[in-house]
């Protein structure tokens, strides 16, 4: 079978073996399987939060089952990463640090005709049926969508609140549309890309920057009174994303760091600030499935359309292309399908 395997920082479509299955694993035929912007940091080896498998956004129809409740046909998404649920981490609210979470993940990756489920995720959740009215295109979406619901209920958006997004990239734009069904007020967006910042107002942001052409902090506290927002979040891994939303937000208010940073990232910003100003900064980190079924919910609901943020469909030989797309910013999200 054809698969994308990362090779010393190369990604090389392969001819490999179709893995074999042991007690309580499945294997998926790959439909759809989302480009996410950590494929490309892995790619490009910046990425260091997991293992260098590619695509972790998957959805297909079961092959073959060793499971009672799967059957071959069905249509899935299969989660890449799942906690134990038993450890102390687990235990404590904390899942995705659980020991076992980046222990886990899809055999030889979502970017492949066939991808092996293995008896852990499977027996924890980690596979969800698709309902007929919800698309391949869309159970490609079920994982990001789950980063962010998770990591919106830490930050806690309540109705009104204003917001501002920083990075419009696909993650950042899933955060616009999630603000909304979460009963936010305004909603602004900054990006250095004019092309993702006019793409943000067709998936509901009030107002939109270019923060290489303004200064954020000031535009922010023109449109709020001079408060500041309520929430800023942080969808971008770039430290001049992290003090844009530091600054950006009003006294009592919180940050979300969502975005990850490059491994070394160092900030330039007065921590007295923090503590002067009550600002809370909140991290969040991948989801678990609590996450991914809301997800699929809010899908099947048509509560959110994430299908207004593809913007291009590559087969698998044409991996290469979609992936420079993503580095020159000409695409929002990247569906690979075989």
């Amino acid at each position: 079978m054809k698969a994308i395997v990362l090779e010393n920082g190369n990604p090389l479509l392969k001819e490999v073996p179709i893995p074999k299955l042991q007690e309580g694993d499945v294997l998926v035929k790959m439909k759809a399987c989302g480009l996410c912007g950590t494929d490309v940091e892995k790619i490009c080896g910046q990425y260091t939060a997991s293992q260098p498998i590619l695509g972790h956004e998957p959805a297909g129809i079961i092959q073959e089952s060793t499971v009672e409740w799967l059957k071959p046909g069905d249509r899935v998404f299969a989660h890449h990463h799942v906690p134990c649920y038993e450890c102390y981490y687990c235990k404590k609210g904390s899942p995705t640090m659980c020991p076992y979470y980046r222990k886990t993940n899809l055999d030889p990756g979502g970017f492949a005709e066939y991808f092996r489920v293995p008896a852990w995720n499977v027996k924890r959740g980690g596979i969800l049926k698709l309902p007929d009215n919800v698309t391949f295109d869309e159970g490609a979406f079920i994982e990001p969508l789950a980063t962010v619901i998770r990591a919106q209920r830490r930050v806690f958006i309540d109705k009104d609140d204003f917001i501002l997004v920083v990075g419009a990239g696909p993650m950042g734009l899933l955060h616009v549309m999630a603000a909304k069904v979460n009963g936010a007020g305004k909603v602004f967006v900054s990006d250095v890309s004019e092309f993702r910042r006019e793409y943000s107002l067709k998936v509901g942001a009030d107002v939109s920057f270019n923060a290489a052409k303004i200064n954020i902090e000031e535009e922010v506290k023109k449109l709020t009174d001079g408060r500041g927002v309520d929430v800023a979040i942080v969808a971008s891994g770039a430290p001049q994303a992290i003090l844009s939303a530091l600054n950006s937000v009003r006294k009592g208010g919180r940050v979300l760091l969502f975005g990850v940073p490059y491994k070394g990232t160092i900030l330039n910003y007065d921590i007295s600030n923090l503590l002067n100003n009550e600002i809370s900064i909140i991290s969040s980190n991948a989801a678990v499935e609590e996450d991914t079924r809301e997800a699929l919910n809010m899908i099947a609901n048509k509560k959110i359309d994430v299908t207004k943020l593809i913007t291009g469909k590559f087969k698998l030989e044409e991996f290469n292309e979609a992936v420079r797309e993503a580095k020159e910013g000409k695409t929002i999200k990247a569906i690979i399908y075989d």
